[in-house]
């Protein structure tokens, strides 16, 4: 039976609370933990911290706006980029850098799918027996917002779903880059706070990822409430 709205309510309060739990559980063992597996676990993290830092800000975060158009997950590029890049660019440095990232990969995968891929795909669906759908201007907002909150495809997926159905490039942009931030903060935050034992900035940051989690939430259950129940 699946959950009803107060289920998963309640659902999200235990995760939020379960996930603090989690964060202070690790801030200890991280800060004070002194005996194997968590030193050898606590140094092999910060010299990957250093080669990434050495690798230089330039090349982490051009990185993130191209590899994931091709599949990389953008978390391995949250949790590392306060931590690696803090101390030089400051967090607030380090979240516009990782913002503009965001930026240019969901201009890239626009691109890819709008244009590039869109005549091979339109030939394969076509093959099929399929016509890729086009989504309707005044749909094109809620469509945007539904495919970015709810649990399927990957980011890039997603991206290339919006783009070959023609969905105006502003909507996407605005929409994808703000929802993909509200999650992106709470990552670089909580992983720049992990690296360095602060338990405060660690407790914001997973407050700022579980916020986004109830707000995605709120809307998605608003969105089906006013597309109403699927006809039979």
């Amino acid at each position: 039976m699946p959950p009803t709205p107060s289920r998963r309510g309640l659902f999200l309060i235990l995760a939020a609370l379960a996930g603090l739990a989690l964060v202070a559980g690790g801030l200890v063992l991280w800060r004070w933990g002194a005996e194997t597996p968590v030193a050898e676990a606590k140094a092999l993290v910060v010299h990957g911290m250093a080669v990434i830092g050495n690798a230089g800000p330039w090349a982490f975060f051009t990185g993130m706006a191209l590899l994931p158009a091709v599949g990389a997950p953008l978390l391995a590029f949250a949790l590392p980029a306060g931590p690696a890049f803090s101390e030089r660019l400051g967090l607030g440095g380090v979240l516009a850098a990782y913002g503009a990232a965001i930026a240019v990969n969901l201009i890239l995968t626009y691109w890819i799918g709008r244009w590039a891929l869109r005549p091979w795909i339109t030939r394969l669906v076509a093959r099929f027996g399929y016509q890729i759908p086009q989504f309707d201007h005044d749909e094109q907002l809620e469509i945007t917002l539904l495919l970015r909150i709810t649990p399927g495809p990957p980011f890039f997926v997603q991206s290339y779903l919006l783009g070959l159905g023609n969905v105006a490039f502003f909507t996407y942009l605005w929409v994808s880059w703000t929802i993909a931030m509200a999650y992106g903060v709470g990552f670089v935050v909580f992983g720049d706070a992990i690296i360095h034992g602060k338990a405060g900035a660690a407790a914001t940051g997973v407050s700022v990822f579980i916020a986004a989690m109830i707000i995605t939430h709120l809307v998605r259950k608003h969105l089906g409430r006013t597309r109403g129940p699927e006809p039979h």
